[in-house]
């Protein structure tokens, strides 16, 4: 029902384009410019391509309405951050590997084999080892 309603959407969407950039331009951006004195108080007939635009507009309104019910229907009611936290208690107990673990970086090792993921401060490293003398 969701995939229909976001095809209707979509077609929706490129119609009311369309059908806005076929209208006949009235001057100035914004409505200023456009014919002389007195245009805004005359009335224009709609034209068939007016009332084309203002229903598909009304369509698209509800089309989005009705793509914001669906999809608030089939929501969890939970939030994202409920589903990580739920992830990393199973890893702890050691349960089955969650869908996401492979996403997070090592807990353990490196490639150096030092165990951690940060270097070494100045203070923890040992020495070098002095230069042997000069014959």
């Amino acid at each position: 029902m969701e995939n229909v309603i976001l095809t209707v959407h979509l077609i929706l969407a490129l119609l009311l384009v369309g059908v806005v950039l076929l209208q006949r331009s009235e001057g100035g951006g914004l409505g200023m410019g456009g014919s002389g004195g007195g245009a805004m108080t005359r009335r224009q007939a709609a034209t068939a391509l007016t009332r084309a635009t203002w229903l598909i507009a009304i369509a698209f309104i509800c089309t989005s309405v009705a793509l914001t019910i669906v999809a608030a229907s089939n929501s969890s009611g939970g939030s994202v951050l409920d589903q990580i936290g739920s992830s990393t208690s199973q890893d702890a107990q050691g349960d089955d590997a969650a869908p996401g673990a492979g996403l997070l970086p090592p807990t353990t090792g490196t490639t150096s084999g030092s165990g951690s993921l940060t270097p070494p401060r100045a203070d923890d490293a040992t020495p070098p080892p002095a230069p042997a003398p000069a014959n």
